[in-house]
This record gives C-alpha cells, structure tokens and sequence, in this order.
C-alpha cells in the first residue's frame, strides 16, 4: 500500500512538471497575429455610424418651393428631429427663411398652415361670423357656401332695403376654431370633445376669395350684412356674367401714351388694386354714370340756355342710411 501512495504521487510529481514545461514553451511563443482588418469592413462600420439627411445642393431663398436639383442627400453623424431621408419628400416644401448650401432641410422650416390651402389667385379672407350667419353653426372647413348681401334702407324707404348674392361658391377654409389644415381642435380626440367642437360658436370664418372680388367682400362686410348659404359640393352652378354690367372701379388706368398698344380690362389683381365705393356696390354702378353724366355736363361748351327740366318725383329715389356706431350716413341713388 505504501509503495501504491508512493508511485502516484511520482505520477502527479511528473504530471505537474510536465504542465509546467508545456507552460513556459507557450509563454515563449509570439501571441498570435489579430485577424486582417479590411477595408471593406472599416468602411461598413463608419457607414453604420451616419444618417441619410436631405440638405440643400445650393442656396435657396425664403419663398421658393424647392426642387429636386436644390436636394440632396448626404451622410452625417447626426439625425436631426424633423430631417428628411429622401429628396422626394422634400421637393415642393417652401423655407420660410433663406437656407445655405449644405443645410438640413428639417419640417419645422418650412411653410405649414392655412397659407399651403389658398390656391393662385385666391385670398383668404375672414370675417365676422355668428349663428344666424354661420347657418346655425353647421358649416365645416371644406364647405361651399354663397355669400348674400343684405343691406336695409332709412325708415323712410324700407321698401327699398337690398338683399342679393355677392359671391357665389366660396370654399370655407376655416371656421371658428375648426380648419382644414388639421387645427389641433380637429385633431382632438374623444367623442366628448368632438361634440364640444361641434356646439362651439364661432367668431369667424374665413374664405378663400378671388383677389378681384376681395373689395367687394369687404366692402358688403363694412356697410351691410353677410349671410352663409350652405350649398352642396357637387353643385357647380354660378351666376351668369354677362346678365350685369361689371361695376366700375374707384380708381381709373392711366391714359395710355400715344403708339402704346390698347390695354385690356383690369382682373386680377389689377382690379382689386382699382378698388371699389360703397356707392357702386350698392346702387349697381348707377352713382357712376351720374357722376360721368356731370363730367360731360361740365366740359360742354355754353350754348343757349333751355327751360330747366321738371326734378323727378321723391318717390323715384332711394335712401340707404349705413350705421357704424353712433354715426349715421344717408346715401341717395
């Protein structure tokens, strides 16, 4: 038994240094070389650290829609909050500030709101709105309406009181509180605030108007009342043109030089710029031709006088008295 002990422990003697030589041989061995870096695998680690981030290819000036030539594309260490990632998205958004080479375009620069809903040609135009205009408050942003005119006469000539159509087939871009560029009141949610939403009474309404008919809003808001009239969107009847004669314009062109060539009716916003008066409006452009009837009256050379003729009857006059406050204005026609 003694001599079994004696020769395992020679074993685990000869065990032990037999480890401790295999230990030194591998300390004196070089460590083994890292695996090859390559290039390819640099380059894929660095792209893994940048974002795709749409930035201006040139200087883009506030107000002008971008295009797909003013874009482009480049990696940066950095993903700003509202960056784009691809051109597409970008093109046709308007900076609302001039923009460098080189910038990230973000959403927060650019043109957002009422403005992106008003076509060319168009204004929008609010004004004063409340229940009985606003058809009990059932107009929604979106809606077509006609706007009515209504405008009373003194107590005298009541019967001579005016209501007729102003403007036909306005789209409503906005009501109360509610618009259709997605207002946070429209986005609320809860059937609950909805409801609220929909009984809310409304101050204004804002239309999109054609800029030559803009005069003709304010001026019927300013001297009389407007009145809403809900019409369907499908329905695309207007009034005919050609059954009026076109009122005339506060302001008159300029004579043309001799040799210029003829210029056309004012549009536009030609027409909008020539203005118009109260009277116009109100009488039809009837206070524009007595005031050309005493023009020509006034450069008419002397020549005999002939017996004065008789004054029209009263009756065949009309009085429009407009109230602003505690002042009152008569005007005849």
């Amino acid at each position: 038994m003694i001599h079994l002990t004696k020769i395992i422990a020679a074993l685990l003697v000869l065990v032990a240094l037999a480890l401790g030589i295999y230990a030194w041989v591998l300390s004196r061995q070089p460590p083994p070389p890292p695996p090859a870096v390559t290039a390819a695998a640099t380059a894929e680690k660095e792209q893994k650290a940048l974002f795709p981030v749409v930035v201006t290819a040139r200087a883009v000036p506030a107000g002008e829609p971008m295009t797909a030539e003013s874009l482009r594309v480049e990696r940066l260490p950095i993903n700003p909050s509202g960056a784009f990632q691809e051109v597409e998205k970008a093109v046709g958004g308007i900076p609302v500030t001039d923009m460098g080479e080189g910038t990230p375009v973000l959403a927060n620069q650019l043109v957002t709101g009422l403005a992106l809903h008003v076509v060319a040609g168009e204004r929008a135009l609010a004004v004063k709105a409340d229940e009985m205009m606003g058809v009990g408050n059932r107009i929604r942003p979106g809606d077509f309406v006609d706007v009515f005119f209504t405008l009373k006469s003194d107590g005298k000539d009541v019967d001579r009181s005016q209501a007729r159509l102003l403007l036909s087939r306005m789209r409503v871009l906005a009501y109360g509180s509610a618009s259709v560029d997605g207002s946070p009141s429209q986005a609320t949610e809860g059937k609950a605030a909805q409801s609220q939403q929909r009984i809310e009474a409304a101050r204004t309404v804002v239309l999109a108007v054609p800029v030559a008919d803009v005069n003709r809003l304010a001026l019927g808001e300013a001297t009389g009342r407007l009145l809403l009239a809900l019409r369907h969107p499908t329905d695309l009847s207007e009034p005919d043109p050609a059954l009026f004669a076109e009122l005339p314009t506060a302001l008159q062109p300029q004579a043309l030089k001799a040799g210029a060539p003829a210029r056309g009716p004012l549009e536009n916003i030609d027409r909008a710029q020539a203005g118009l008066t109260t009277a116009d409006l109100v009488t039809g452009g009837a206070s524009a031709m007595a005031r050309n009837a005493i023009s020509v009256r006034g450069t008419t050379p002397n020549v005999a006088r002939t017996a004065p003729t008789a004054r029209p009857a009263r009756s065949t006059s009309t009085e429009v008295e407009f109230i602003r406050g505690d002042k009152r204005e008569t005007l005849s026609y």
